[in-house]
């Protein structure tokens, strides 16, 4: 590993794959490009997953600090730098783990110009990728926003029939967010003369020794950094974009919303927000603690009366992150590592729960739960992998979703007991809607004539579920497996808020 950019090659392997499909498609056309996109697709994401792996068995989760430092001066006092810890580098294997399995669905699902999706998926993987590696404030920047073009691109072209209008305010949304962080970037460049994450954590100026950024500046600063992390995670009231986003998606498109792009705003958080303002968080704890318990409880009333399954999911998606902010802003190790964890966790069910729906969607092209009945009795694998995708997002003891939420509500209850008492009331609600979801599409009597020769989960299927399943009851059982892995990262953060 000495001397091996290993974080440059895990980024940049998939933009590989996406210019070679690109030559496929610019020599051979768009048949011979269509046919070598699922292979190129494939082998590079694997290759990625692959890089990630040797960079995760190769981490020291005792050592404190970032590993894998890779530093090239850029422009200005910007640079090209990218380092892991502990955090970063599962969010790395979540995202490479996920991106195969995307592909592997989408090559069966997509029908259209698959060569040209393939490259803005791979793409994507690359920025979000380099997303959780930059330790550089312009170039997280760059890989932050890049995001969202591929992004775009995925639900306006690939998806339903309102997906322009989804698309468009997918972008806007998050690209207005942004803006305020990009303001706030060149105030902070101009003040310390860096970019550079490390030394905008210590908090003092490089040269002069004094302190950065003063609380009252904070504020301000603070205050613009969650205008973005708020809307990309998404927070109530600026998570409008979400649901409509999530439902005209192609399926692999919302796996990959859910499970990664909306992780990017808890983890700038943790990256960003509490270590360089200290002050502002604290100072912020209760709004924080308001908007995570609004968006559990109201998410969760909300989701119940959907008729759309995949809004359903997307409903529920908004609550799990409420656990997350929740958990961050308690400023205790416990609610800390609850919150990583969820991030993790929900990455792998809504992952599981958006290729479920897409399994019946690609069969009936509805998602309507009124069309649905029965298909326990017609897809009884099918049905039993749904129910345990169901039970992890309640957070059934034994599946990572309980670890996740017990954590941030016991990290919670350490801080504010009006606001974990909040959230308990939205695991209640959650049981109530997937429940709810479960009875009505897979028990009780099959009455519609269309879904009787509706067959079970193919092989490719299973396969995918397979292994999201094992996922979800392995670090439900084995939770350590992260723990140990973010334990570093957890208590680097506490100790730069002075916790």
């Amino acid at each position: 590993m000495a001397g091996l950019p290993i974080l440059s090659i895990t980024i940049f392997i998939p933009l590989v794959g996406a210019l070679l499909i690109l030559g496929f498609r610019m020599v051979g056309g768009a048949n011979v490009a269509s046919s070598a996109s699922k292979g190129i697709a494939l082998l590079t994401s694997l290759v990625a997953l692959v890089a990630s792996l040797i960079a995760l068995s190769s981490f020291d989760a005792a050592k404190v600090g970032y590993q894998f430092v890779e530093s090239v001066p850029w422009f200005g006092g910007s640079s090209y730098k990218l380092g892991v810890d502990g955090m970063s580098i599962a969010l790395i294997v979540l995202t490479t783990a996920l991106t195969p399995l995307c592909v592997l669905q989408s090559a069966t699902s997509i029908k259209d110009r698959l060569a040209e999706y393939m490259i803005c998926f791979l793409v994507l993987e690359t920025l979000m990728i380099g997303v959780f590696c930059a330790l550089d404030l312009v170039l997280f920047y760059v890989f932050f926003e890049g995001g969202l073009i591929p992004m775009f691109l995925i639900i306006g072209v690939w998806g339903g029939k309102n997906k322009l209008y989804a698309a468009f305010k997918f972008f806007l949304y998050t690209l207005l967010g942004s803006l305020l962080l990009l303001a706030a970037l060149v105030y902070m460049s101009i003040t310390a003369g860096t970019t550079d994450v490390v030394v905008l954590q210590n908090g003092l100026h490089p040269v002069t020794g004094a302190l950065l950024f003063p609380p009252e500046v904070q504020t301000w600063l603070w205050l613009a950094f969650f205008a973005s992390f708020a809307v990309k995670l998404p927070m109530w009231p600026v998570h409008t974009w979400l649901p409509d986003a999530h439902v005209e998606a192609p399926t692999a498109g919302s796996v990959v919303l859910a499970a990664v792009l909306l992780k990017m705003g808890g983890y700038g958080f943790l990256r960003f927000s509490l270590p360089i303002f200290p002050e502002a968080s604290l100072l912020f704890q209760p709004l924080m603690f308001a908007l995570s318990v609004i968006a559990i409880v109201y998410a969760s009333l909300v989701a119940f009366r959907q008729t759309d399954i995949k809004k359903l999911v997307a409903y529920s998606s908004v609550a799990h992150m409420g656990f997350v902010t929740l958990g961050i802003f308690a400023f205790n190790e416990i609610g800390i590592q609850g919150a990583i964890f969820q991030m993790i966790s929900h990455g792998i069910i809504s992952g599981a729960l958006f290729f479920s729906v897409g399994v019946i969607y690609d069969r009936m092209h509805t998602r309507d739960i009124a069309f649905y009945g029965g298909l326990v009795h017609r897809m009884p694998v099918y049905a039993a992998l749904f129910m345990l995708f169901s039970m992890a997002n309640v957070g059934l003891p034994g599946t990572s979703g309980f670890v996740g939420e017990i954590l941030t509500m016991v990290g919670g209850f350490q801080a504010s007991t009006w606001a974990a008492a909040g959230a308990a009331l939205g695991v209640i609600f959650s049981a109530v809607y997937m429940l709810t979801l479960y009875r009505r599409v897979v028990f009780g009597e099959m009455t519609n004539e269309k879904l009787f020769d509706i067959k079970d989960v193919t092989a490719l299927e299973f396969f995918i579920l397979g292994l999201l399943a094992i996922s979800a009851l392995a670090f439900g059982v084995f939770p350590g497996l992260i723990f140990d892995l973010t334990k570093g990262s957890t208590l680097e953060v506490l100790r730069m808020i002075g916790q």
